[in-house]
């Protein structure tokens, strides 16, 4: 049996809980001064002070990590990301910011396509690789758990490649993976004229391959205009359900299209982007059981309006923060970023933000019973961060603080 213990820390910050917390109640954050942590097989046994964690457990049994002036926060989850794809679009991004359009970038062979297009060229062996690269980077920044799209392949054949790196690199690497199907991320070429026909083909040729190879726990659909209409998205969604899968709409992101409404309706575990959401469709998320899933990175990046962060949790919504890490619209997984945006331009709070982070991210991903805060029986997925106080998370803007993190009770990354 593998022991460890965590002790002598200056303070544990951690919501609490075995679901997501909505409204006033993500606020709520546990504080323990001069606080230990003991592990068992990866599995937290004991959460309180030094003193009484320690006693009657003999030490010389344990691996020992000393917390003397640190703060130890939950693993993070970043519940939407597209980190599996070939190619960059810099070009892109550049003129972009200097006013070009949609329409324009296409033209200049920009867009999801030409991400399409050089993930479809990319070979096994690049993407796994580069997977690798990113993964690495997110562990340093203390993300324990990511979701992780495809979509953009929009065949099967390059949707498989994607997911099944996904899974290689959750079995050889510490950061655990949780796979998402996106083949409704856009219309392919194949299809330009025919989005019809494009649901058509997901639903009768690609979910029943990727369900029987188990490659991906839940499905996505970008839910917008020009892209798919809110009767596309759930027939889609429903077809999935049918299969087995969990469902997730990109909702709400650039028109307010409904989105949100359809993603409370149908019960998925999350609607994500939300920029355009409405006043009913916050009202229908506070109603059910679907997370509302904030991407500051990307309205920074694009320079939009940020989702409305504080009326949605002021409406008794659940809501979680993620990069949405991609190539096109958001190149950036920076949880030191995403943290100050949320705080200081989103007007959420610390410990909002940090439930939206923890526990509210993997309520996200159906995680919530093992994830996302210090507590016995939880999966020991453990920040140390180097100030002792949580509050240094966004005092100490865009720094990232993360010194050490535990992984299912294992050291896997020390600065």
């Amino acid at each position: 049996m593998k022991k460890v213990l965590i002790k002598n820390l200056a303070q544990i910050a951690t919501p609490t809980g075995k679901k997501m917390q909505k409204g006033s109640a993500m606020a709520q954050i546990t504080c323990i001064s001069d606080g230990a942590v003991y592990i068992e097989d990866g599995i937290i046994r004991k959460v309180g002070q030094t003193a009484e964690v320690c006693a009657g457990l003999d030490e010389a049994s344990c691996q020992v990590i000393d917390g003397r002036d640190k703060c130890a926060v939950p693993g993070f989850v970043d519940s939407h990301t597209h980190f599996i794809f070939g190619g960059y679009r810099p070009k892109e991004f550049i003129r972009r910011l200097e006013g070009a359009g949609y329409l324009e970038i296409m033209q200049m062979g920009g867009g999801i396509q030409a991400t399409v297009d050089a993930t479809r060229s990319s070979s096994y062996e690049n993407l796994y690789e580069n997977g690798k690269k990113r993964l690495n980077h997110m562990l340093e920044q203390g993300i324990t758990t990511v979701e992780g799209k495809s979509g953009y392949g929009l065949d099967f054949e390059c949707e498989r490649k994607q997911l099944q790196v996904m899974k290689e690199l959750n079995e050889k690497q510490p950061v655990d993976i949780v796979p998402t199907y996106l083949g409704g991320h856009a219309v392919p070429l194949e299809y330009k004229e025919d989005a019809d026909g494009y649901i058509d083909y997901m639903i009768e040729k690609v979910l029943p391959r990727v369900k029987a190879e188990n490659l991906a726990e839940f499905c996505d659909i970008f839910c917008e205009d020009s892209v798919f209409s809110i009767a596309q998205s759930e027939r889609l969604l429903n077809a999935a359900k049918k299969l087995g899968f969990i469902s997730k709409i990109h909702a709400d992101e650039i028109v307010t299209l409904g989105g949100a409404e359809l993603a409370a309706r149908l019960g998925a575990a999350s609607a994500d982007h939300l920029l355009m959401i409405s006043n009913q469709g916050i009202k229908d998320l506070s109603n059910s059981d679907t997370v509302a899933t904030l991407l500051p990175c990307t309205a920074f990046c694009l320079d939009k309006p940020y989702a409305p962060a504080r009326r949605l949790i002021d409406s008794g919504c659940a809501v979680a923060l993620a990069s949405d890490f991609n190539p096109g619209s958001c190149f950036a997984n920076s949880i030191p970023l995403m943290l100050a945006l949320a705080v200081i331009h989103m007007k959420m709070s610390i410990e909002e933000a940090i439930c939206a982070l923890t526990l509210n991210g993997a309520a996200a991903l159906k995680r919530a019973d093992i994830l996302g805060s210090i507590e016995v029986g939880k999966q020991a997925d453990i920040n140390i961060i180097e100030y002792p106080d949580y509050r240094f998370l966004v005092y100490h803007t865009d720094a990232n603080l993360v010194e050490k993190v535990i992984k299912g009770g294992e050291l896997v990354y020390e600065k």
